[in-house]
């Protein structure tokens, strides 16, 4: 959505790369802060619970597409793991993020490939982000499943994680269409005076 933004604008590829970079960054930025403010105000429990790095990848995918999306949804728990660990804290939990890197990058590649739809009608929103958590969080739990000899984790344990993070899904499942519908109306204002 926001690249058909962007081509309607006439914008060289060197502009667009250098647009969604900087859209790209932001998203990560608030992947990092986010989780730091539900943490400070709520506890750990709170992020288990509200999922607050999944929003700006959500939003992420649906709005700068796949491939975009796929590098905030990579990159969101790697920049806070590295920035975290160096404050002495590290978020996510290190045998957790390899799991939170897989699981984000499904979300972001999913929402990310209902782009093009958006565009041209935002409700698709509401799909998008909705099959981008199922197959994100189906995803986690089965990466576990395969895994759980290697790791600390099960699939019983992921899958009460997963259980108290129902509350944040269904905001968010809401919340981000609704904010990319609202993008979406700003982005493509332009092309109702065409």
């Amino acid at each position: 959505m926001f690249e058909h933004a962007l081509t309607m604008r006439n914008l060289s590829v060197r502009k667009k790369i250098t647009y969604q970079t900087l859209v790209s960054a932001g998203l990560i930025a608030l992947a990092v802060i986010l989780p730091q403010l539900v943490h400070l105000a709520l506890g750990q429990p709170g992020g288990v619970k509200w999922l607050p790095m999944y929003l700006p990848v959500l939003i992420g995918g649906c709005l700068l597409g796949a491939k975009w999306g796929l590098a905030v949804g990579v990159l969101s728990p790697l920049v806070s793991f590295l920035i975290t660990t160096a404050l002495g804290n590290p978020m996510p939990a290190a045998p957790r993020l390899p799991f939170m890197m897989a699981e984000l990058a499904v979300f972001a590649l999913v929402s990310g490939l209902f782009t093009k739809k958006i565009a041209a009608n935002g409700l698709w929103a509401f799909p998008a982000v909705i099959l981008a958590q199922l197959c994100g969080r189906a995803g986690f739990l089965g990466l576990v499943a395969v895994t759980q000899r290697m790791t600390p984790f099960t699939p019983a344990m992921i899958w009460g994680q997963i259980k108290t993070g129902f509350a944040g899904l269904a905001v968010q499942a809401v919340l981000v269409p609704l904010i990319i519908i609202g993008l979406r109306t700003l982005l493509l204002r332009d092309k109702a005076y065409d």
